[in-house]
């Protein structure tokens, strides 16, 4: 039963009856109106209304992040890579991540340097315009080339060749000699019939 379904009930009207599942809808409805009128005006006002008034913090964040695990840490981060707050870089061989300029990493996507089952540390490399998928796990010793693209999800298990595209469980080779700009985006060419 719904939190509103259940303040509408019983002797709300004075009765012991409970109220018909028309009187339920209907009180619901202007419930929900009610909040709704209490929501637009903030909305009106600007407040909130686009998550892209917080971009200049989260660069802010983001680049104080890299600092960091430049400096304290000793990654090799590329002063124009980007990456989510929730990407996991490997702390327990720091100094084996390495990634590329204009490389983005999103959310929750992690880079591994270490293997405790074979005892294994090993230098872990992001090529130059890059794109890591959400969710992403890249493997020890993995080198993924320039101008790759890793779908979201992927575990990366081998070398990953410059311009191409993988994906899956282990990541396989979707595509290659594929044409990215900054960040990894792709290239449209544009063709016009006709012209």
């Amino acid at each position: 039963m719904s939190f509103v379904a259940f303040r509408t009930r019983g002797k709300a009207r004075g009765d012991d009856v409970p109220r018909g599942e028309d009187d339920q809808s209907s009180a619901g409805r202007s419930a929900v109106m009610a909040i709704a009128k209490e929501v637009v005006p903030a909305k009106r006002a600007g407040l909130f209304s686009s998550l892209n008034q917080f971009r200049r913090l989260r660069l802010l964040l983001v680049t104080v992040k890299r600092i960091y695990l430049n400096r304290i840490w000793g990654m090799d981060l590329h002063p124009t890579c980007q990456f989510s707050l929730t990407t996991r870089f490997d702390r327990t061989f720091p100094r084996g991540v390495h990634v590329g300029a204009e490389t983005y990493l999103a959310f929750e996507a992690a880079v591994l340097t270490h293997e405790m089952v074979k005892a294994r540390y090993a230098h872990t490399r992001i090529g130059r315009r890059c794109f890591i998928g959400a969710r992403s796990l890249i493997m020890p010793g993995v080198v993924i080339g320039d101008g790759s693209i890793v779908a979201a999800g992927s575990i990366v298990t081998k070398d990953v060749p410059a311009r191409s595209i993988v994906a899956g469980n282990p990541a396989r080779i979707l595509q290659s000699d594929v044409e990215v700009g900054a960040y990894g985006r792709l290239r449209w060419e544009k063709t016009f019939e006709g012209e």
